[in-house]
């Protein structure tokens, strides 16, 4: 059976490209070193922000509804960085750019490991930045084939 080994790319829609547009700069370029570019798709611009791992493209939205998190569909979206100083010093980066990101802290409902930072693009959408638990490593490096 083929097995699923990442997510590719994330398509977010968006009420203002250009509002939008100087919040993500500072979120996945400045803070997390994604890298950019401009397309345009079916007449659409698109922004779309990659990293070695996958791609984030934002494309205007094509309904004014506000983001509801809790009806169907996307409740929130969490990057993974390497380590518990990098959670923290992306939610410096975030502060210091004036986007109201939580304090990078412990979260050990979550589990015993578990360090974050929260915020919200300017349509709402949570977004979350977490360290690679240890959890999470031993699943990665110690995935029983067949199972």
């Amino acid at each position: 059976m083929p097995e699923a080994i990442g997510i590719d790319h994330i398509y977010i829609s968006v009420s203002d490209l250009a509002r939008a547009e100087p919040f993500y700069d500072q979120v996945l370029v400045a803070a997390l070193g994604f890298r950019k570019n401009k397309f345009p798709l079916a007449g659409d611009p698109h922004i779309q922000y990659f990293n070695r791992h996958f791609g984030f493209v934002l494309r205007p939205a094509r309904s004014a509804a506000p983001h509801d998190s809790y009806a169907p569909g996307l409740h929130h979206f969490c990057l993974r960085v390497a380590s518990i100083a990098d959670v923290q010093a992306v939610a410096e980066q975030l502060r210091s750019a004036g986007i109201a990101a939580t304090e990078a802290r412990l979260y050990p409902e979550y589990a015993p490991d578990y360090w974050a930072t929260f915020f919200s693009d300017p349509d709402g959408i949570r977004l979350e930045v977490t360290n690679y638990r240890q959890e999470r490593r031993a699943r990665h490096d110690h995935w029983p084939s067949g199972a």
